[in-house]
C-alpha cells in the first residue's frame, strides 16, 4: 500500500519547514533572470530554481499554465521540472485546477495522479464548482496511489466571493466544501483532501477547527500575504497550513545565494546548506 500523501507531507515539513515555493515562470520573471521568453528560458528558470533551493524546500508548486502555453514542448519541460523536484527529495503540487465530471475527471486524474505518466505529481489542485461529488475520480485515485488533492475553497480574488460566499441553508458554499472535504477524509482515514485558502483575505470566514487535511495558502510575499499573519487568520488550523510564495522567491534569481536567503527568511529549513 502506498504511503499516504499527508504522511509524506508531514515528514518532509518536519525536516525542511512548511514553505511551498511556486514555480511560476511568467514572462517578466524569465526576462528578469536574463533569458528570452522562449522554451529555453522557461527551462533554465524553472529548473534553475529547483537546483538552487531544492534541498531547502519541502514542496514546490509548478503552475501548469506557464508550461502549457508553450504547447507540447512546454509540457516536456514541466515533466522534467517534476522529475527534478522528486530528485531533490521535495514534494510537488501541480497547480492545474482541474474540475469536470465522470470519465473526463477520471482522465485528468490518470494524467496527474496515477504515477503512470511523466506529468504525475504528488498532489494537484482541483475545482469543486461542478459539485464536490464530481471530484470523486480524482480523490479515489489519490487515495489509491498515496497522492493528494487540494480543493479550491476560499480564494483571494475578488470575483471568487460571488460563488464561494453564496449561502444555502445558512452555510456558505466555501464552508460546504470544507465540510465535504473533511467528511471524505474521515471516511478514507488518510486525509488526502486538502483545501486552497488565500493568504490575502482580510479574514478566513470559515470553521476550520476540525479540518484534518493540509491547507495550501498561496499569496505569501509579493501578493501581500505574510507568514506572520497566518496564526491570526487560521487559529488552531494554522498547524495544517502550507504557505506558498512564488514571485517573492523567484524575483531573487538567478543569484543562488539570494534565492536561498529569501527562502530561508520565509521558512525554508535554515540548516540545509
Amino acid at each position: 500500500m502506498s504511503v499516504p500523501y499527508r504522511t509524506r507531507l508531514a515528514e518532509i515539513v518536519a525536516r525542511r519547514g512548511n514553505l511551498c515555493v511556486g514555480v511560476d515562470p511568467h514572462e517578466p520573471l524569465v526576462a528578469a533572470w536574463g533569458y528570452d521568453y522562449d522554451l529555453d528560458g522557461l527551462e533554465r528558470v524553472s529548473r534553475g530554481l529547483i537546483e538552487a533551493i531544492g534541498d531547502q524546500v519541502a514542496v514546490f508548486k509548478p503552475q501548469a499554465a506557464f508550461f502549457e502555453c508553450f504547447g507540447a514542448p512546454g509540457l516536456g519541460v514541466l515533466a522534467r521540472v517534476l522529475a527534478d523536484i522528486a530528485e531533490v527529495g521535495a514534494l510537488s503540487i501541480l497547480d492545474v485546477k482541474r474540475g469536470d465530471i465522470g470519465s473526463t475527471m477520471g482522465a485528468y486524474a490518470r494524467a496527474y495522479l496515477s504515477g503512470d505518466t511523466d506529468l504525475s505529481a504528488d498532489a494537484i489542485t482541483v475545482s469543486p464548482f461542478l459539485g464536490f461529488g464530481s471530484l470523486t475520480p480524482a480523490i479515489d485515485l489519490a487515495v489509491q496511489t498515496g497522492r493528494g488533492v487540494y480543493v479550491l475553497c476560499r480564494t483571494s480574488n475578488p470575483e471568487g466571493e460571488q460563488v464561494q460566499q453564496a449561502s444555502t441553508a445558512g452555510r456558505s458554499v466555501a464552508q460546504q466544501i470544507v465540510d465535504a472535504a473533511e467528511s471524505v477524509n474521515q471516511a478514507s482515514g488518510d486525509d488526502a483532501v486538502g483545501l486552497v485558502v488565500g493568504a490575502t483575505l482580510g479574514e478566513v470566514d470559515l470553521d476550520l477547527d476540525r479540518f484534518s487535511g493540509s491547507i495550501l495558502v498561496p499569496g505569501i510575499g509579493a501578493q501581500g500575504g505574510t507568514i506572520e499573519s497566518l496564526d491570526s487568520l487560521f487559529g488552531v488550523a494554522a498547524a495544517h497550513v502550507l504557505p506558498s510564495a512564488s514571485r517573492e522567491v523567484m524575483k531573487a534569481g538567478p543569484d543562488r545565494e539570494a534565492l536561498r536567503s529569501v527562502t530561508e527568511r520565509l521558512g525554508g529549513y535554515p540548516n540545509s546548506r
